[in-house]
């Protein structure tokens, strides 16, 4: 929390999509396959704001752009991405859908009628020399965005001061272990769990959003939580006790969004936890530092035992820029 009632060492700034003719046409048009540079911003400083206003030119007429179109940020230069999520996802809501909800670090609000919204970041991420922001718009249509980028210049870069950092991955669907005389045996390994994280290097991992498509029925979650840090072994330091546990709740999921953890996509129509959900954790008082490496994992089901279809965003700083996992092709990303 910037304490308001110092002086403030830095200088606020925005780049913004604003009609530079002076009229009230304050979007930017991305067409099929083309990519629109945001912001390309000269360092010390860090991006403080990000809001986003999205959709297909007056009216969604591809209602998964969330899951086609990708927000990409270069820190210092380097030719790959430190943040490589589609906008949906990074924003806190997975299966393609925009929904209503809050948080401490994003939130999404929903215009219910038409299916679009603003979706916000409150997320610092700070660079050194210079941070770029990019779309790329990998849907059939012309995609229209409204755009605030703010940001921060500060006078010199502080030492130990690390690069932000997202990537998603998905397992659609995820590969079930199978039952041990009818039972769901015991996980003493981790190994096949599913992976939110896998990162080297000195950094601190902050926080993940994950998506869940069930597919097979009723209760989808038990998935212990179990976090490597510096190349350890089972059953590790930080080690969970069930999905909506991780997660902050309790017995299920609730309708609830709070600023640390909860659910940003809570299906309210399902009689046996069926459907799509979303469910965030952000361990902005808890963080989980790293000085070689780290592995985030949760099994799906009790030993791994479901199949449901999986997809997860990861946020965590590192000391220097490292190129985020590269996204799968749009089929291999939208929900089934």
């Amino acid at each position: 929390m910037i304490p308001l009632y110092k002086q403030q060492p830095f200088t606020a700034h925005r780049e913004a999509s604003w009609s530079r003719d002076g009229h009230n046409r304050d979007w930017r048009i991305i067409p099929p396959g083309g990519t629109l540079t945001l912001a390309e911003l000269q360092g010390p400083g860090a991006v403080s704001h990000l809001w986003f206003a999205i959709d297909n030119v007056g009216k969604i007429t591809d209602p998964l752009f969330p899951r086609k179109v990708a927000l990409r940020i270069f820190w210092d230069g380097h030719d790959e991405p430190s943040v490589n999520v589609p906008i949906g996802d990074f924003f806190g809501v997975g299966h393609g859908t925009v929904s209503n909800y809050t948080s401490a670090l994003f939130d999404m609000s929903l215009n219910p009628d038409a299916q679009r919204g603003a979706f916000n970041s409150w997320v610092t991420m700070p660079f050194a020399a210079s941070a770029r922001l990019v779309f790329v718009n990998e849907s059939e249509y012309d995609v229209r965005v409204f755009y605030y980028g703010d940001y921060q210049q500060w006078g010199r870069f502080p030492e130990k001061t690390y690069y932000f950092h997202s990537a998603w991955r998905c397992e659609t669907p995820c590969q079930p272990t199978p039952l041990l005389e009818g039972g769901e045996g015991a996980n003493l390994t981790g190994d096949e769990n599913y992976l939110i994280l896998d990162a080297v290097g000195e950094g601190t991992y902050v926080d993940c959003n994950l998506s869940i498509a069930n597919h097979d029925g009723g209760w989808w979650g038990e998935g212990d939580d179990m976090i490597f840090v510096d190349g350890e072994t089972f059953p590790g330091s930080l080690h969970g006790t069930g999905s909506e546990d991780y997660f902050c709740h309790a017995w299920g999921m609730q309708d609830n969004c709070y600023p640390f953890a909860g659910t940003s996509l809570f299906n309210h129509n399902h009689e046996r936890w069926e459907g799509n959900w979303t469910v965030y954790r952000y361990h902005v008082l808890d963080p989980i530092p790293f000085r070689k490496s780290v592995r985030v994992t949760i099994e799906h089901g009790h030993n791994n035992h479901r199949s449901d279809d999986y997809a997860s965003t990861a946020y965590w700083y590192q000391s220097r820029p490292v190129a985020a996992w590269v996204l799968p092709p749009v089929k291999d990303r939208l929900p089934r």
